[in-house]
């Protein structure tokens, strides 16, 4: 496992039963203390899953003695609300006589009662909060269960269940605390933004100017068709390294990323314009991802719930499937301004102007550094080229490789087949 799972696997091997019966005999004693009856155990157990129910009860360690409708009645909120909030978490709906709550269920809704009384949201606002923290919550679960690292025949769900408990008490603690760490930092980060948005005359319910990026790795899908899942996963987690790396030490802001594209959001255009260069020069010196094109623009957003929209984020989207693998295009506002702010960084070439759907005839920029030609001509692209050409050298390599291997076998086969239809020899009994 991952995470706060990470680690706590062990191997039985020849002579491990009496520590595997004393292994046991603890993690009965743990389970029975957070509320797990004997035959909840032992099925685990013969299920060869004791090491997962083990985790599910010390992360939720109150028993689930509740059903929603006494839930309502002790909290003194309707099923309807609980209903609403309850699956604005993400959890499945229960039905009413499912004992499926715990003291640490109702805490959470008396939470939501007081904040409600304190006057700091309104239900439609708590409920909305409730959907952004679920989904975001359910990804950080997602990436600490790894399924692939749970399935493995070498591992004794007993011991594995004894060495995650021994140390549970301490790590379950300290993740919750890291996790309030970074939602503290992140939400004082927001609040310095929206500080300098104001001081610098944003009025209340106006959307903010940024630059909009989106990169995309080219040919993702036809790479993810001839790739296992070890392999694919492997693109993907190299994707978004190189991405969110490049993009937040550019003082860019990651909003969100999709199997093979990176949408990115940034206070300026010299940065974005930097950010989106160094996407495009870091993947073409990438061994196992392909170029990426990166589309950026500018100007008024709407922020709802961590996502940005608008014109202007579906304009740069647009763009980004215009360009040719391992350029950067940008919109002529963006252009505009970043030939303000930084003339002598970048250079630029107009391209014909294009036709889009819903945008209508719009002109766009080919972006640059010195010394980089729109023709494809410049270190970098020299760079992009050569790298290129290795991996295809390789590959031919390989395919002269197997041609060699092919021929040898042909002409065996042949010599066996002439030797086997000599006079006096026979018929062939088979190819």
């Amino acid at each position: 496992m991952s995470g706060i799972f990470h680690g706590y696997d062990a191997v039985s091997g020849v002579g491990d039963e009496a520590r595997r019966d004393v292994a046991l005999a603890h993690v009965k004693e743990i389970l029975q203390m957070h509320g797990a009856s004997e035959d909840e155990i032992d099925r685990a157990v013969d299920d060869g899953v004791i090491d997962l129910f083990v985790a599910d009860r010390m992360l939720v360690p109150s028993r689930r003695r509740y059903s929603r409708v006494e839930v309502s009645e002790l909290t003194g909120v309707s099923l309807d609300k609980l209903e609403r909030f309850w699956r604005a978490l993400g959890f499945p709906g229960v039905d009413d006589e499912e004992e499926a709550f715990t003291d640490l269920d109702l805490e959470a809704v008396r939470i939501f009662q007081g904040l409600q009384a304190l006057g700091a949201s309104d239900v439609d606002t708590a409920v909305q909060m409730a959907r952004v923290i679920g989904s975001s919550m359910a990804r950080i679960a997602e990436a600490e269960l790894v399924t692939g690292d749970m399935v493995d025949e070498v591992v004794d769900p007993v011991l594995s269940a004894e060495a995650f408990a021994s140390v549970a008490d301490v790590t379950i603690p300290a993740m919750a605390k890291l996790l309030e760490f970074v939602w503290r930092r992140q939400v004082a980060a927001g609040i310095q933004r929206n500080m300098m948005l104001r001081s610098h005359g944003l009025a209340p319910g106006e959307s903010p100017v940024l630059a909009v990026g989106f990169a995309d790795m080219v040919g993702f899908t036809l790479l993810s068709q001839h790739l296992g899942d070890e392999e694919l996963a492997a693109v993907v987690r190299r994707f978004e390294e190189i991405s969110h790396d490049i993009v937040t030490r550019t003082r860019g802001r990651v909003v969100k990323m999709i199997g093979d594209e990176v949408m990115f959001v940034v206070d300026n255009v010299v940065d974005a314009a930097r950010i989106g260069l160094d996407l495009a020069d870091a993947y073409a010196d990438d061994d196992l991802l392909s170029d990426v094109r990166v589309g950026l623009a500018c100007g008024p957003v709407l922020l709802r719930d961590g996502d940005y929209f608008g014109p202007t984020v579906n304009f740069a989207h647009r763009i980004v499937n215009i360009g040719n693998p391992g350029t950067v295009l940008m919109s002529d506002e963006f252009h505009t301004a970043l030939t303000d702010q930084a003339p002598a960084e970048f250079i630029a070439k107009a391209l014909r102007p294009r036709l889009l759907k819903d945008l209508g005839r719009v002109q766009l920029w080919w972006c640059g550094r010195p010394g980089q030609e729109a023709d494809g001509t410049g270190a970098a692209a020299d760079r992009r080229r050569n790298v290129r050409w290795e991996r295809l050298s390789e590959v031919l390599r390989d395919l002269e490789e197997l041609r060699g291997v092919g021929e040898r076998l042909l002409t065996a086969n042949r010599g066996s087949d002439s030797v086997a239809m000599q006079p006096g020899g026979g018929d062939p009994e088979g190819p």
